[in-house]
C-alpha cells in the first residue's frame, strides 16, 4: 500500500480504520449496518476507512470502503491511528493486538450468549466449541482494548465483569478515571436522522394476498434461534379468526452473509405457518433479504411492529436493533418483556409489552393497537422518542473519545500481555495440531500394516503369476512403513 504510514502521534483529524467481519452491500445485517453508520458519522471529524474482511461492494463520497485479505489489512493498520473492530476481526487476525494503534473494541453484541441458542443447530460438540471460541474471541479483544463501546448500561455492567476478571480494572485505569467511562462507555445503535419517506409500496398491493386496507404486522429482521416467532404465528392464528384482514409479514429470512445459514427457528416458523394453514393467507415470508436503503418502504406499509423472544440469558443482555428501525418509521411496537427495550416501550407508551410465550396476551395486545387504541397517539410518542435516540446522540461518547484518542492507562502492559497470550494460544494450537497429526499418522500406519497383511494373505492364496502386482504393492507399502 502506498499510503503514508502512521507516525505514532494522532493528528487533529485522526486516521480511523473501521473493520467489520460482515458483508458490506445493498443487503446488510446488524454488524455491517453498525460499521457503515459509524463510518458515515465519523467522516466529518476523522479520515475514515471502512474495511470488510468478507466482502464490500459499497462506496461513499466521505470515506473509502475496502475489502481486505490479511496482507491488505496489515497495510490499512499501518496507515491508521485508531482501529475500531467488532466480532471475529480480532480472532481471525490475532496479530492486531500487537499493533501500536489505539484499539476501540465494539462489544455491542455478546456473541457467546447468542451462540448458546444458535449453536443448537450445529450439534452438541460443535456448540461447545463455538461457545469457547466466542469467549476466547471476546477475551482477546478486551485484554488489549484501549476503549470499549457497548449497547446499553446493562451490557456495560456485564463487560465490566469480564474486564475485571482479566485484570483490566487496574489501579492505572481506575486512577485515570474513577468512573471508567473513558475506558468503557455506552454507544448503542441509533435511529436514522433522515426523514422516513416512502418512495414505493413494499408490502401493500405488492405482496399477493395483502391489500391496501389490511392490517399489517411486520417482523422487521431475521429469524434466529434466540427469538420466538412461533408464539407470534399462533397469536396471528387466534387474531385472524376475529379479524380476517390481519396479515403478518416477515421482512427477511435469508441473512446476506453467505456464512450464516438458515436457523432451526426460521425453518420451524415456516413449518408451523404451513401446518396452521396461514402461509400466504395471513402469514407471509420474504425468503430473501431487503436492501438496506429500501427497508423503509416495507416498514411504512405496516400498522404495528413486533419483536418476540423467549426468557433466556441472551434476552437479558440483548439490544434489539430492529426496534430502532421501528422507531424511525414511527410504528407502535409490541414486544416481549425481559429485554432492555421493554421498560422503554412501557414507560414511554410506545406500544405494548407482553409476557414471554403467552399467545393470548400477544393476540390481545396486537388487537388493541390495531383496532381499539388510538394508534396515532402512540405513533406521536414513538416519533418524539425517536428524536432522542438518533445516531448523532448515540455516538457522542465515541466522538468525544476521538477528539483526543489515547491508549488505555495500563498501556503498554495491556499490549504486552495480549501479545504473550496470543503467542501462548499459538503454541497451544501447534501442540494440538502435532497431537492430531500424530494420531492421524498412527492411524495411517495401522492401516498400512493391515494392508500389508492383506497383501500377504492374497499372495499365499493365489498363483505366483497372478500375485505379481500384489507383491509389488507389498514392497512399496513396506518401504513406506520403514520410513515412518
Amino acid at each position: 500500500m502506498t499510503d503514508t504510514p502512521r507516525t505514532g502521534t494522532p493528528t487533529d483529524a485522526p486516521r480511523v480504520l473501521i473493520v467489520t467481519p460482515d458483508t458490506l452491500g445493498k443487503k446488510m445485517g446488524g454488524p455491517a449496518i453498525r460499521a457503515w453508520e459509524i463510518a458515515r458519522r465519523l467522516a466529518p471529524v476523522a479520515e475514515v476507512r471502512l474495511v470488510s474482511i468478507k466482502q464490500a461492494s459499497l462506496s461513499h463520497d466521505a470515506f473509502r470502503v475496502f475489502t481486505a485479505d490479511a496482507d491488505e489489512l496489515r497495510g490499512h493498520v499501518d496507515w491508521c491511528d485508531v482501529i475500531i473492530g467488532q466480532g471475529e476481526v480480532f480472532s481471525l487476525h490475532p496479530w492486531l493486538v500487537e499493533s501500536e494503534a489505539i484499539i476501540v473494541v465494539d462489544a455491542y453484541d455478546p456473541l457467546h450468549l447468542e451462540v448458546l441458542e444458535s449453536g443448537k443447530d450445529e450439534g452438541e460438540e460443535s456448540r461447545k466449541f463455538l461457545v469457547n471460541y466466542c469467549v476466547d474471541m471476546l477475551t482477546t479483544q478486551l485484554r488489549r482494548a484501549d476503549y470499549v463501546i457497548c449497547a446499553s448500561e446493562k451490557q456495560r455492567d456485564f463487560w465490566l465483569g469480564h474486564l475485571g476478571a482479566l485484570g483490566r480494572i487496574s489501579p492505572e485505569n481506575y486512577d485515570a478515571d474513577h468512573s471508567l467511562r473513558s475506558f468503557i462507555d455506552v454507544v448503542p445503535f441509533g435511529v436514522s436522522d433522515e426523514a422516513a419517506v416512502q418512495t414505493r409500496h413494499g408490502i401493500r398491493d405488492e405482496i399477493e394476498g395483502i391489500g391496501a386496507d389490511d392490517k399489517v404486522i411486520i417482523w422487521g429482521g431475521g429469524v434466529y434461534n434466540w427469538f420466538d416467532p412461533l408464539t407470534l404465528v399462533k397469536a396471528v392464528q387466534v387474531l385472524s379468526k376475529r379479524h380476517a384482514d390481519v396479515k403478518l409479514y416477515f421482512l427477511g429470512m435469508k441473512y446476506p452473509n453467505p456464512d450464516v445459514h438458515e436457523s432451526q427457528m426460521a425453518a420451524a416458523t415456516v413449518r408451523l405457518s404451513d401446518e396452521l394453514g396461514l402461509t400466504d393467507s395471513h402469514v407471509f415470508f420474504n425468503m430473501d433479504w431487503v436492501d438496506y436503503d429500501d427497508r423503509i418502504n416495507y416498514l411504512l406499509d405496516a400498522d404495528v411492529a413486533v419483536s418476540t423472544h423467549s426468557n433466556h440469558i441472551e434476552t437479558a443482555f440483548s439490544f434489539r436493533t430492529r426496534i430502532l428501525d421501528y422507531l424511525w418509521a414511527g410504528l407502535p411496537v409490541v414486544a416481549t418483556d425481559g429485554d432492555g427495550f421493554a421498560p422503554i416501550i412501557r414507560d414511554n407508551d410506545l406500544g405494548a409489552v407482553v409476557p414471554p410465550e403467552d399467545v393470548d396476551a400477544l393476540a390481545d395486545a396486537l388487537e388493541q393497537i390495531l383496532f381499539e387504541r388510538d394508534s396515532e397517539a402512540i405513533r406521536h410518542n414513538v416519533r418524539a422518542f425517536a428524536r432522542e435516540v438518533t445516531w448523532d446522540h448515540a455516538l457522542v461518547p465515541l466522538l468525544q473519545f476521538l477528539r483526543d484518542p489515547q491508549h488505555a492507562a495500563d498501556y503498554p502492559a495491556s499490549r504486552t500481555e495480549s501479545m504473550d497470550a496470543h503467542r501462548l494460544r499459538h503454541i497451544e494450537s501447534l501442540e494440538a495440531k502435532i497431537l492430531q497429526l500424530g494420531a492421524q499418522l498412527g492411524s495411517a500406519q495401522l492401516e498400512m500394516v493391515n494392508a500389508v497383511s492383506e497383501v500377504d494373505r492374497i499372495h499365499h492364496s493365489t498363483s505366483w503369476r497372478a500375485t505379481a502386482p500384489i507383491r509389488a504393492l507389498g514392497r512399496v507399502l513396506r518401504r513406506v512403513l520403514r520410513r515412518n
